[in-house]
């Protein structure tokens, strides 16, 4: 255990700025379904303009659902940060895709480095299943409720999880095969 671990100030986070209601009318409907949700956008160095939601984690799973109802029908990917020193430390980012809208959303859940849970959305998206295990297996964040949370990529008795900013680096011993042997 770290001392980022036994930090018990993310009691006291403030909530997320509030932004303008989106422009867009179906992000819009999502705004005023969920007043706690922030938009935003981002801007990539190629490509279009992608709009965020910052999502608390006690809404996720209901704003993935109206999000699916509202046309993000397209479960592209999931994931974990770590922000190590920032609070939340950990952050789940899940990307939807509308065909029809032609959009993507991306939405951001702060998660606690105290009690990294968030619930699953694998009843939303049957898709995120083994994207939830890696992020659990990589960076510690449980996953509330989900089917079958396990390790995916390390074994079974591995201790900590690699991907976080805090996790040693160590080395593995490589030994190549006919090595010893002289030419």
């Amino acid at each position: 255990m770290t001392d980022h671990d036994t930090d018990t100030s993310e009691a006291a986070v403030p909530p997320a700025p509030r932004f303008p209601v989106p422009e867009d009318p179906v992000l819009a409907g999502l705004a005023g379904a969920f007043p706690s949700v922030a938009f935003t956008s981002f801007a990539p160095p190629a490509g279009p303009v992608q709009d965020v939601a910052h999502v608390p984690a006690d809404v996720y799973v209901e704003f993935v659902a109206a999000a699916r109802t509202a046309g993000y029908d397209a479960f592209i990917d999931l994931c974990g940060v770590d922000y190590l020193r920032r609070r939340p430390r950990f952050e789940v980012v899940v990307t939807l895709l509308s065909h029809t809208l032609r959009k993507r959303l991306r939405i951001r859940v702060g998660v606690s480095g105290i009690d990294p849970v968030v619930p699953t959305i694998t009843p939303v998206f049957p898709g995120a299943n083994f994207y939830e295990r890696e992020t659990f297996d990589m960076f510690g964040i449980r996953f509330h409720d989900h089917p079958d949370l396990t390790r995916i990529l390390m074994p079974d008795d591995w201790e900590g999880y690699p991907l976080r900013k805090d996790y040693s680096v160590g080395s593995v011993p490589v030994q190549f095969k006919g090595a010893h042997k002289v030419s």
